[in-house]
């Protein structure tokens, strides 16, 4: 099911900046639209200043990218646009153009729920000019964003030790398209289920849910709400306590609890919402274990992310799952990945690449030329570093990884040390070549590959930076590159 057809049936030609559709007309007029070109999607930083961080929007981009055309409204639209002299913007010849367009582009992806480190390519995109520039909005937008509440779901999975996490929050999200998107992204992260139907629905993700404090309020006392939610859902029944006074909600759920047994049902647990979390945990379960639910699961809910679940745990608390919305969502602590689309290659009219570097005076926002690929070694299943590499220069014997920040940093990975190349093949001239793996699948290796690093690449707070870097020969090769930009031929 294409989830992007599913909600919007208009084409999704203009989901781009205007300046890449200036670029793309550029291009056209001066008759260079049609160069092979290079481009590469990656980060520069882990988010939230962890780690790591885990690849996700793949099977988003692949649908976004099969549907993607100009229709009528589209061509309207850009028809309308005027420049400073309200002149027409672009020329209708342009349009013909547009509306003719049919992808060519060959698209290498690393696989959803990867574990992945900055400066490593996440897309690499070798297309015709004009085409690659125009992809370039969207694939930011939908990689961004996913990867980035995939990576802050899979913190909170390691918070929570094994416990089931529940996604809550999409009302809280940053709009519709927001809430999908986090949904998909945190349940491919690591959490368990979503309140989320319409997520549950596109993406085939579990849902969960009981009720609010609305439902208690809206009955004479707490104890009748929650026989009469009982009445209503014997098979759904974790009663939210802390209406009125925790510890008498607790109460009541165990004597509705009571009467749920003798009709054949047995209560789910309750669910705390404020207060002490930590103590109330405590408290809760002794009067649940006493009065004969050892069973019944105690679910944590307000403003939890990580850090906090963290410190519960540290703290004893008996939770045993947690409801984590808004900073999860929200992707609390880090508003965006900040992940760029650069070229690195670009064909001249002999077909002969020429490699592109973007300079900078800061050192991390320095590009890497090349039509690079991402070689991952393992030494006895435990991942030991990550290579960056122009596939035009393939690799042989011993590895030296060089820092791209710092030339001094490096190591040596010997031959024959087991090794994966990340980039996988996606499109071919427009046309997908694979099928991707499912949704389950891509969360199946998120927690593979987590149990790949070293335990100190996975802290919450100041965690072991893994070796990943530029293979010596493409670091070389670009060094020469930036100074010849630079005015110091070789």
């Amino acid at each position: 099911m294409n989830t992007l057809s599913a909600l919007y049936k208009s084409s999704l030609g203009l989901l781009t900046d205007l300046y890449q559709l200036t670029m793309a007309y550029g291009y056209w007029k001066t008759g260079c639209h049609d160069r092979e070109a290079a481009f590469h999607l990656f980060f520069r930083e882990h988010p939230f200043g962890g780690g790591f961080t885990v690849a996700a929007g793949l099977a988003t981009v692949a649908e976004y990218l099969e549907g993607l055309r100009f229709d009528r409204d589209d061509l309207a639209y850009l028809a309308s646009l005027r420049g400073n002299d309200d002149g027409p913007l672009f020329e209708p010849a342009f349009f013909d153009y547009l509306a003719q367009m049919r992808l060519e582009c060959d698209v290498h992806g690393i696989p959803e729920g990867t574990i992945v480190f900055p400066h490593e390519p996440l897309l690499r995109v070798t297309a015709p000019l004009l085409q690659a520039q125009l992809l370039e909005t969207a694939l930011l937008c939908i990689v961004n964003f996913q990867t980035l509440v995939a990576t802050k779901a899979a913190r909170v999975a390691l918070a929570a030790r094994g416990q089931p996490v529940l996604e809550f929050g999409l009302r809280r999200a940053q709009g519709i398209d927001g809430a999908l998107a986090a949904s998909r992204a945190a349940y491919l992260g690591g959490c368990a289920a979503t309140s989320n139907l319409l997520a549950g629905r596109l993406f085939g993700i579990p849902v969960r849910g009981t009720h609010a404090h609305s439902w208690v309020m809206c009955f004479d006392d707490e104890l009748e709400s929650f026989r009469a939610y009982a009445r209503a859902m014997p098979n759904n029944c974790v009663f939210l306590v802390d209406t009125y006074n925790t510890l008498d909600g607790v109460r009541h759920a165990i004597e509705v609890g009571r009467e749920m047994r003798r009709q054949g049902h047995e209560m789910i647990g309750v669910r705390l919402d404020s207060g002490d979390l930590a103590w109330l945990s405590i408290e809760a379960r002794r009067l649940l274990d006493d009065a004969g639910f050892p069973e019944a699961v105690i679910l944590a809910s307000n403003d939890l992310d990580e850090r906090i679940i963290a410190s519960l745990k540290d703290q004893g608390a008996t939770i045993g799952v947690w409801g984590v919305g808004t900073r999860l969502v929200t992707a609390d602590g880090q508003p965006a990945l900040g992940g760029v689309y650069k070229l690195a290659a670009l064909r001249d009219r002999q077909g002969q690449w020429q490699y592109k570097v973007k300079l900078s005076e800061q050192a991390i926002k320095v590009s890497n030329p090349g039509i690079l690929q991402v070689r991952r070694y393992c030494h006895r299943g435990e991942a030991v570093g990550d290579v960056i590499f122009d596939e035009r220069f393939p690799i042989q014997g011993d590895c030296t990884i060089v820092d791209p920040l710092d030339m001094t940093h490096r190591k040596t990975i010997p031959a024959g040390t087991s090794a994966t190349d990340l980039l996988v093949p996606v499109f071919h001239r427009g046309q997908l070549v694979c099928p991707l793996p499912s949704l389950e699948e891509s969360r199946g290796r998120v927690r593979e590959q987590l149990e790949m690093f070293y335990a100190g690449v996975k802290r919450l707070v100041n965690p072991h930076r893994y070796p990943v870097g530029l293979e010596l020969g493409l670091h070389e090769r670009k060094t020469q590159l930036i100074l010849n930009t630079r005015g110091f031929p070789s």
